[in-house]
Formats: structure tokens, sequence, C-alpha cells
């Protein structure tokens, strides 16, 4: 339940740092004479109410006695950020709450920077900010949040978007310092620490995560303008300075993420072990995905719901898509039918508390039993992902698993007939005929960004040697359209793609998904078991 027109309606610009409203321009609940006129809210305005609801509460939630299990290991990255910067001002903010409509917010998530550095997760803290301040010894890291808010305060009954009864209370700032390990302040004092750490002469520069929040942003850029006044710089070239320093530090901070911790890898077993009953639910609900008319929200829905139970949510929106849907590769419209005898290309994934996601895709027959033409897609499919998996080892490139899955990809297609050169000709850079049927590519790092360690430079992502803690997925495909007159007619409408987690370890890899079946055959005694043991199952 909402109310419209609620109170922290302002600017996001005022919101970090908080701007002091002028009490004389102000209403009882912080409104403007302005903002009252337009609002359509209904609330108590008397000092007696006031008094009243500030009274008789109990004591807030009990404050944590030790630091998260997620503390060290954060510690441990940001000293290695600390190393990497030394003698700058770092700033790597949360992010804030992102309208949906009108007065209504999407549920938070803060950025996966963020998280990785602090060790925060589900939908902690909206507004905040971690600064890495210069000290001669490396960098103290000091958090920046909101408070938790006074139950005396006006924004405890009428702010909608930050009071308490109506989003549950925030953490005390010394709460949070020894849950995650870092001083905790109020965000308000970030600007004054920020101008205080920048007159020293000892700090270099300051840089920031410039995608994480624009309310940042502009402070830190107002920082260094007002810090370089008068030293003979050029507007412009002071702007691009800035922005190539902050591009060097989202790349740095990406590149952090390459190898994973122990922690992370157990993390991820959670997000995948989570996705594999996802999967098992979908099953289990394919005879009501049948009977509705939009079966693929039938799907969608039984895996969410697992995911949203069990973890965070998902990963990323859900790709339902049967029949012909399945050869558009981000399906998530999810709104056509299931029906038998069709495909279901499930491509899904659990986010778990922590923010660390599975990416897991199976393509399911909806009877049950793979058709002679499904089943030939099928397995040139399994073999190309069996040819990745045989390179995913220390000391061959990321690059490698990819190439080594297109050999298969063309080797097939050249073998029914549907490429204008031999598959040696179509692997060629001037070729690559075969990408028709499978555009996107085989790998990509996992973490907690479903496309993690995005920013990474080329050179230590595609061209980069595998190295044991690196975690990717092996997801080829081949994707016959309905309506592409270049494949044989048994094979349109037929698509297919299969993608597996996988951990890079010290003499080879480890499938984290290989609780799915793979193998046709086993897919098909998989979900018989399934569907059996489902309440009306036969």
């Amino acid at each position: 339940m909402r109310e419209t027109g609620r109170v922290s309606d302002a600017p996001a610009s005022e919101a970090l740092p908080p701007e002091v409203t002028d009490p004389a321009a102000a209403d009882a609940t912080g409104q403007t004479d302005a903002q009252e006129a337009k609002s359509h809210r209904s609330l108590p305005r008397s000092a007696a109410f006031r008094r009243f609801i500030a009274e008789g509460w109990g004591p807030q939630p009990t404050e944590p006695t030790a630091p998260d299990a997620a503390a060290p290991y954060a510690a441990a990255r940001r000293a290695v950020l600390s190393g990497t910067f030394p003698g700058e001002a770092l700033l790597v903010p949360a992010g804030g709450l992102s309208v949906r409509s009108n007065d209504t917010d999407y549920r938070y998530r803060p950025h996966s920077a963020f998280a990785h550095l602090t060790g925060l997760g589900t939908d902690r803290e909206p507004d905040a900010v971690l600064a890495l301040l210069p000290r001669p010894d490396g960098h103290e890291a000091v958090l920046y949040l909101r408070p938790q808010g006074e139950r005396s305060s006006e924004e405890f009954f009428a702010d909608a978007r930050y009071g308490e009864l109506w989003v549950g209370p925030r953490p005390t700032l010394a709460g949070m310092t020894v849950s995650t390990g870092i001083r905790c302040r109020d965000v308000a004092q970030l600007h004054a620490d920020l101008e205080e750490s920048l007159a020293d002469a000892a700090t270099k520069g300051l840089r920031v995560l410039r995608d994480a929040d624009a309310r940042a942003t502009e402070l830190a850029d107002t920082l260094r303008r007002s810090g370089s006044a008068g030293h003979g710089q050029a507007d412009g070239e002071e702007e691009r300075a800035a922005r190539e320093a902050d591009e060097e530090f989202a790349t740095a901070v990406s590149e952090l993420r390459l190898v994973k911790d122990e922690w992370e890898v157990e993390q991820l077993r959670e997000a995948v072990a989570a996705s594999v009953r996802g999967f098992e639910e979908v099953v289990r609900r394919l005879p009501a995905a049948v009977a509705s008319p939009r079966g693929e929200r039938v799907v969608e829905a039984a895996f969410d719901s697992t995911a949203r139970i069990e973890g965070n949510g998902v990963g990323y929106e859900t790709i339902s898509a049967a029949g012909e849907h399945a050869c558009t590769l981000h399906w998530i419209r999810n709104d056509g039918p299931v029906r038998e005898g069709d495909l279901l290309l499930l491509d899904a994934g659990v986010e778990v508390d922590s923010l660390y996601t599975a990416d897991i895709t199976r393509t399911l027959p909806v009877t049950g039993t793979f058709t002679p033409a499904q089943r030939k897609v099928y397995q040139a499919v399994l073999d190309a992902a069996d040819a990745a998996f045989a390179e995913a080892r220390p000391g061959r490139r990321f690059r490698d698993v990819h190439e080594a899955a297109m050999r298969v990809i063309a080797d097939r297609l050249a073998g029914w007939g549907l490429l204008p050169v031999a598959a040696e000709q179509s692997l060629e850079a001037e070729g690559q005929f075969h990408r028709r049927w499978m555009a996107h590519g085989t790998s990509h790092h996992l973490g907690l960004d479903v496309h993690d360690c995005a920013q990474a430079r080329r050179e230590m992502y595609l061209d980069a040697e595998l190295r044991p803690g690196m975690v990717f997925t092996i997801e080829p495909g081949l994707y016959f359209k309905a309506d592409d007159l270049l494949a044989p007619e048994e094979l349109r409408g037929i698509g297919v793609r299969i993608e597996d987690d996988v951990l890079v370890t010290a003499d080879g890899c480890e499938n984290l998904s290989a609780a799915l079946p793979r193998d046709p055959g086993e897919v098909e005694e998989w979900m018989a078991r399934l569907r059996t043991a489902a309440p009306g199952g036969s």
C-alpha cells in the first residue's frame, strides 16, 4: 500500500548529501506550500498527534554483535583496490531508489561493486557511499549512509520512501560498523569529509564509480572543479581527465571480480543449487503450463517463485521460451503457449541474498521426449558444449572455450548442408557463416552480475589465460527460426541452448550445475521421474 504524494518526492540531487529544508517554507510533513497544493496526502497535522505517535514503542531490533561472514573477504578486496590507487580518494556508491511509477519504487538492489567491496547484499543500503580515504599507510574505508530515523521525527510516520512506518527501520551506524567492519558515518557528512580529504596536500585526486549514482558523481565533479580552480587547466581538459580517471577506476573495480575467492564460490554454489530446485519445479508445473493460454508465464512464475522464496530473487529476467520463441535469444515477454511436442528453452538463475547469481539454460521437450529432429539439434549443441568444457582449464585462453564450441557448430552445420562453404572456411574471420545460427558467444564471466566483469579490459577477459577461481558460463546453442528459408523445414522453429556454470580449478574445471542432466536420454528420465512424483502425476 502506498499513499500518493509521498513526502520524499524531492529531486534526487537533494538526497546526497541531504539538504536542510527551510522550516519557514514547509508544513508539518516537510512539504512546501507549492508541493502541498498538489498533494493527495491525508496525514495528521496536529502537534498532539506528533507527540502521541512518538510514544509507547518498544526497543528497536537487536544490534549485530559480530561481523558478517563476508566482511573479511570484502576487506581483502578493498586492500587490493587501495594498493592500485595510492593517495587517491575513491568513491563507490550503492545507488539510490529508482521510481517505478509515480510514487512507487522498484525493489532496491545495490550496485554490484558496492556489494563486492562492503559485503552487503539484498536491499542494503539505498543512498550509501563507500569511500576509501587516503592515509599515510594506505586508505581508511568509511561507509556513509542514512542513519536510523528517530521515532520522534516526521520521517518516521510521514515519509513513504524512508520512514520506518512505511518501509521498516534502517540499521544504526554503530550496528553497520559492527556488521561490515567499516567505520560508518552519516551520509550528510560525506561532502565535508571529502573536502577535508582533498584539501590535504598528500591527496593526489578523487575517483568515483560514475555509473552507480548520478548524485555522487555530481558531487565528485563539483569537488574536482573547485579543487582545480586557478591551476591553469581548461574546463574541457579537466572534465576529460576526470572521466578518464573514473573509467580507469571502473575497469579496476570490474577486474577485481575476475577471480572469485572461496566465499564467493560458496555463494555461487548456493545460487546454482537453488536454481536446480527452480528447474525441478518448472518440470512439475509443465502440465499446468500446457493447459494455460500463456503457459510461458506459468513456467516463469514457477521458477521465479522458487527464486524469491530461496534467495533474493532472479539474477536477471527469466527467459521462458517455448516453440519458435526459443529462437529469440533474449525472449522475456514470456506470453506464449507451451504446446505438446514443442521444446521449452528455460534460461534462468536464482540470485541469493548476497547477490551472487546462477545462470543456467536447459532445453526441455514439453512432452518429456525429444523428437528425432529435436534430438539431432540438441546433440549437436551438447557436443559443442563438451568441446568447450575440454578447453576450460588453467593456461588456456578464455577465447579458446568459444572457439572449441564453434568448431563443432560449424562442422555440424556443414554436414547438414547449410553452409555455403566448408566448415574450415566458415571458421575463418572473413567467413563466420555458421554464426547465422548462433549469434551469441559461448561464455561470459559470472558472479554478482550475470554478465560479470563487463568493464574489464579485453586482454584481461577475452584474451586472458584461465586461472583457478574464475567462474563463467559455457552456453552454445543453435536456433532455426520458423521463417528461416535457408534451414531445412524439419528444423524450423527449433531453438536449443545448453548452459552450465563452470569453476576453473587447479587442474581443470568443475561443472557447478552438473546436478541438472545434460544428456538427452538423462533429461528424459529426469523429467519422467519429476512428473511422476508431482501431485496428479502419472
